[in-house]
């Protein structure tokens, strides 16, 4: 390396993108440096995926209740404190945040706590020029923030991005929810479990829209059934705070008008990558909408300078990031690699009930793109195991080319989907086809064996249907 450089690579931003880069960087024997304005982890560990998820976990023991008095159980809730609830997702989040410095430090990763901002091509100025570092290499994974909608700014108090609702250490009594999408989803399904009150708004035509359309109803149905009130097709106009919370004005299609009243308002329609205020003009990169636009090996227009995670037009995923910073280091090492992530290739889940993950094209992507395709579905009732534990309801859903059998997408609904889908994506990823699936034996009983028996349904000989 040439001496003028500090280090061999510098990283911006200490999220799942950038802490994985650095770690996987400083296996392939580069001198590295993080530079981080808040702690290590980013947006999932302290104020995303990690905490929501312990919520998700301490509300489905809220829930659990129910089934301790149909046990004959008394259950008293007097003494139920949310504060406690609040306090174990930050412990579970800080335990991680933890371990993420002690693995960084275990690499011999330079850590530099500050603000980062670009000097020139190979320097990142810190904290106004506290610090400069320069590195021969620089990847860009300043990671995103929610995005606000004009007239439903954040104040977190009354209006709340999906931070301030992680930072609730009390519930309000109702709640509603401007965006059906994942995080919506799984924030209604929380503060339902909780008995908050919750009105789930959507402008498009169902919630959750990019996953398989018979998962969107279904859930839409699980969750009237729950009493969460659920808009589709429905924008919010504007709300006005009143002394109880808030009043909201929504409109349907029809441009019918309504108002509902809320003692919080939660926005989630998306995220903004943080690519302002870095100083990309410095360097001679331009963005497009906001999103940086790169090439193999997640290499920007700057030669040596690469952009992951949040900042780049993928999905918003924090395990897309880590294997994108993992690709960008590997080529910058001069390690083989492939030179990104094939998108039919990533696993998505969405943590509500019942839970759903998914991956590849659902059969109308299919039938666009040419493909002779079709879906069959195993009903989770048909395992002995889903009946047992008193989870029955869900499906695996398979859709594969009809001449080849070759799995081109898997969308599963119900207990431990975010588990189970990751056997059909190993057999999409080493070219596996459903008949070495359906033969393959499986433990009995478990939830595993819907998978088996939707790819013998492919094949023409399941057992339990």
């Amino acid at each position: 390396m040439a001496s003028e450089f500090e280090f061999d690579l510098a990283i911006l931003g200490a999220g799942p993108g950038g802490y994985v880069a650095a770690i996987r960087a400083a296996q392939l024997k580069l001198k590295t440096v993080i530079i981080e304005k808040d702690k290590p982890g980013g947006v999932c560990l302290n104020w995303g995926c990690i905490p929501s998820k312990a919520l998700t976990a301490q509300a489905e023991i809220f829930h659990a209740r129910k089934g301790l008095e149909a046990l004959g159980c008394s259950v008293d809730m007097s003494g139920f404190n949310y504060e406690r609830v609040y306090a174990a997702s930050r412990k579970a989040a800080d335990s991680l945040i933890k371990g993420v410095a002690f693995l960084l430090k275990k690499n011999n990763v330079t850590v530099v706590n500050g603000t980062g901002v670009f000097k020139s091509a190979h320097e990142i100025d810190v904290n106004n020029g506290e610090k400069t570092v320069s590195a021969k290499n620089i990847i860009i994974a300043s990671g995103s923030r929610p995005r606000t909608i004009p007239g439903f700014e954040f104040d977190e108090t009354t209006v709340l991005s999906s931070t301030g609702a992680l930072m609730l250490q009390s519930l309000p009594k109702s709640m509603l929810i401007l965006g059906g999408g994942a995080i919506g989803v799984e924030f209604a399904h929380i503060l339902n479990s909780f008995g908050v009150e919750v009105h789930l708004v959507e402008m498009m035509g169902r919630i959750l829209p990019i996953e398989d359309e018979e998962i969107s109803e279904t859930l839409r149905k699980s969750f009237q059934k729950r009493g969460i009130k659920v808009y589709t097709s429905t924008r919010a106009l504007s709300y006005a705070k009143t002394g109880q919370g808030v009043n909201v004005i929504l409109q349907d299609l029809s441009d019918i008008q309504s108002e509902i009243s809320a003692e919080k308002l939660l926005v989630v329609t998306g995220r903004t990558p943080n690519t302002d205020g870095i100083g990309l003009e410095k360097i001679g990169i331009t963005t497009e909408k906001g999103y940086i636009p790169f090439g193999d090996y997640y290499k920007t227009n700057v030669d040596h300078i690469y952009a992951i995670g949040d900042v780049v037009a993928t999905p918003l995923l924090a395990h897309v990031a880590s294997k994108e910073g993992e690709i960008a280091v590997e080529h910058i090492a001069g390690h083989p690699t492939q030179k990104s992530i094939a998108f039919d290739r990533i696993p998505g889940a969405v943590f509500c009930e019942p839970q759903i993950a998914s991956f590849g094209l659902k059969l109308r992507e299919a039938k666009e793109k040419g493909i002779n395709g079709k879906e069959v579905s195993f009903p989770y009732r048909g395992a002995g195991k889903t009946v047992a534990i008193g989870k029955p309801d869900g499906f695996v859903k398979i859709v594969f080319n009809e001449e080849t059998h070759e799995i081109l997408g898997a969308h599963i609904m119900g207990a431990e989907a975010p588990e189970l889908i990751h056997e059909l994506l190993l057999a999409k990823t080493t070219e596996l086809l459903p008949q070495e699936i359906a033969t393959m034996i499986h433990v009995h009983p478990t939830i595993s064996e819907t998978v088996m028996e939707a790819a013998r349904v492919i094949e023409g000989w399941a057992i339990h249907i």
